[in-house]
This record gives structure tokens, sequence and C-alpha cells, in this order.
């Protein structure tokens, strides 16, 4: 059961009902996202990303695995740094 209907203008315009706009937050300006999901079409207000999506934008490749020697050397460095007398 759809929440609400719309209609396009000759110009491709819609407008979002405002049920819809309540529900989603948005009012003038708002930037909406349109995305594919197989034969439906999701709107949504764009900016809003789950952990996952802001996780891979972040750290898109994995970190290079570091050794034992590596990891104790970079303590010593930082309490030598921390330690230097100034």
């Amino acid at each position: 059961m759809a929440l609400a209907h719309s209609k396009l203008t000759a110009q491709g315009q819609v407008s979002v009902p405002a049920k819809i706009r309540k529900r989603l937050g948005i009012g003038p300006g708002s930037v909406l996202e349109w995305d594919e999901d197989g034969e439906h079409v999701v709107v949504r207000r764009a900016g809003r990303f789950s952990s996952e999506d802001v996780h891979r934008s972040l750290f898109a490749a994995p970190p290079k695995a570091k050794t034992l020697a590596d990891l104790k050397d970079g303590v010593r460095q930082y309490v030598k740094r921390r330690r230097a007398r100034r």
C-alpha cells in the first residue's frame, strides 16, 4: 500500500507530499537521493549514511599488517620522543 501519490509535471518535476516531507524531515532546499533497488526506486534524504558506508569511505583498503618488531619499534620511538629532554 502506497504512502502517498505524486504527479510528474511536463518539466519532469515531482511534488513531495506533505506526509512524506514530514516523515523524512525535509523542507525547501533539502537534497533527495534516488536509488534503484531491483524493480523499485528508493528515495531518501541525502546525507544519511550507514556506519558501513562511512567505514568503507574512510578505510577503502585494509591496513597493512604490522609485525611485533614494528609495533615495539613504534612504542620505542614514541617513548623516546615523549621522554626526550627539552
